[in-house]
């Protein structure tokens, strides 16, 4: 065995060839600090940048499933096949968006918890909420269904 980097890996041969096992550092709990891996391996590493670009990150992803959710972007009277091509593509996009948000969470970096919390706070005043709507008018529906 040899440690590379405070991280110990282990060798093993099978049938394919060479395998390398990494032991890095699982958390079961909530953890304060910069030093993480978030949604790829070795990122964002050790640097507090990289570790505010992954929080922001993060935010911004959360903020865009909320936007997904209450969008309107379908024309009424579009041809329903085209919609409903359209309708499956952003379900699929949305959906992506909100594992890669779960995967984030799964780190079980506090900060990163706390920028998907908010980003999905900020994204659903923002999106659907009453706060930013227009009085009046005919209201919008949503292109896609409720999530569940």
């Amino acid at each position: 065995m040899k440690m590379v980097n405070m991280v110990e890996t282990t060798s093993a041969w099978n049938r394919t060839g060479l395998h390398v096992h990494r032991k890095s550092p699982m958390h079961m709990s909530f953890y304060w600090g910069h030093k993480s891996e978030i949604l790829f391996s070795g990122w964002p590493g050790s640097s507090s940048g990289m570790y505010a670009l992954a929080l922001i990150f993060v935010f911004v992803l959360a903020v865009i499933v909320e936007w997904l959710s209450y969008c309107s972007i379908i024309k009424p009277g579009a041809n329903k096949v085209a919609a409903g091509f359209f309708q499956t593509a952003m379900h699929t996009v949305r959906a992506g968006l909100r594992y890669m948000v779960m995967l984030a969470v799964m780190s079980f970096n506090g900060g990163v918890f706390l920028a998907a919390i908010f980003g999905h706070a900020v994204g659903f005043l923002v999106f659907g909420s009453k706060a930013f709507r227009k009085s009046g008018g005919s209201e919008k529906v949503p292109d896609l269904p409720p999530r569940k």
